[in-house]
């Protein structure tokens, strides 16, 4: 399909309700009225390696990346849920994001040249994040408590869904239990067999607004999206009898527009959560521990031995577990790692950067020098 319109249509009656559906804000208005004036806005629905599925509203279309995003430092990439600007099939422009759910890459680089900034982009501009945890062996309090610490720190609202209810003959335990270590998120059980719970999920994503399932791999998610649409777009697989878990099914990221209006994005499981630079000082899954440790004696109480912890007399009057507290301690051993290595990262670059600067110095004064002889 190509792309046929052009700027002047926008802000037209026909154009523009199109993508206001598809969660055009006025956020974008602005960057886009900045623009250049012969390409045109469309959301990102798909990735699939070098190839980006886009929309306006009116179907879907395929799209390449521009090579100088590529050359710029890093490279820029698009991710589902993007706004970017389109020229003859081309992405030339991605727009600023609202915000972006990422986490640090596993494996990969080391030593040098294993930077704190390498991190994965997950899916961007979104109103939710669905954590999705099985209620078989899925189920994991500790794991539920790190994908909390990313959606809030990425500045998205988080949402707690626990698959596979019917599995369990109390799934209302499990539901308390989350609700203990969540305070103020939503929590939800879901079953293939209750549709008022779907119902009740579906509600949260009303026309315009956007969630993005995460989650690991068999938790049920294509399910729920299925669910959601009313339909199979999703393929899925029975839970195996060997490990009594999800298989894994999902191996791309797509954005899919709901009858509600509402759109949802379907993620490949996650094995590791790794938290990305974009992690900042607060750790809004641990409010608890945090209101505690104001009141300890230090300010820089550890909350392991010091005298006058309250977050340690909270242990022994079981106000709080000593997971729990175990699990904040280890994110936030994590978060200062990784703030140092992002500082130390920087220093680096920016020293690489004169060196680099003081190398072309040399070589024309060099070059000058030839000439002269």
């Amino acid at each position: 399909m190509k792309n046929t319109h052009n700027k002047s249509q926008l802000p037209g009656e026909l154009f523009l309700p199109r993508l206001v559906k598809l969660g055009w804000l006025p956020f974008f208005q602005q960057q886009y009225e900045k623009s250049a004036a012969d390409s045109t806005p469309a959301r990102v629905v798909g990735v699939h390696r070098h190839v980006y599925s886009v929309t306006q509203g009116d179907g879907v279309f395929h799209v390449s990346l521009a090579g100088r995003l590529y050359n710029q430092a890093g490279g820029i990439y698009p991710v589902v849920g993007d706004w970017v600007l389109v020229k003859e099939q081309v992405i030339t422009t991605i727009f600023t994001r609202n915000n972006l759910l990422s986490r640090k890459i596993t494996g990969g680089k080391s030593g040098r040249k294993a930077g704190v900034y390498d991190e994965q982009g997950i899916a961007a501009n979104l109103d939710f994040a669905f954590i999705v945890c099985g209620l078989d062996r899925d189920y994991n309090l500790a794991r539920i408590e790190r994908y909390l610490t990313l959606a809030y720190n990425c500045g998205i609202q988080p949402v707690i869904l626990l698959s596979k209810a019917d599995l369990q003959q109390n799934p209302e335990q499990f539901v308390s239990e989350v609700e203990a270590i969540a305070p103020g998120v939503p929590v939800y059980s879901l079953s293939l067999y209750d549709t008022d719970a779907v119902t009740a999920v579906s509600t949260l994503l009303y026309p315009h607004r956007t969630a993005t399932l995460i989650g690991s791999s068999g938790a049920g998610k294509s399910t729920l999206i299925n669910h959601l649409a009313g339909k199979n777009i999703r393929q899925t697989q029975a839970v195996g009898k060997r490990v009594g878990k999800g298989r894994h099914t999902t191996t791309s990221r797509d954005l899919f527009l709901l009858p509600g209006g509402g759109m949802v994005i379907d993620n490949p499981g996650i094995r590791e959560i790794g938290l990305s630079r974009q992690v900042t000082e607060s750790t809004n899954a641990f409010p608890d521990i945090e209101a505690l440790a104001g009141q300890c004696r230090f300010s820089n109480c550890t909350h392991t031995c010091e005298p006058g912890c309250r977050v340690l007399e909270a242990i022994g009057t079981g106000e709080i577990s000593s997971r729990r507290l175990n699990n904040y301690i280890k994110l936030n051993n994590e978060l200062d790692y990784t703030r140092e290595r992002q500082n130390k990262s920087a220093d680096r670059v920016e020293k690489e950067r004169w060196q680099h600067i003081s190398k072309k110095v040399k070589n024309l004064k060099n070059r000058r020098s030839q000439q002269w002889k």
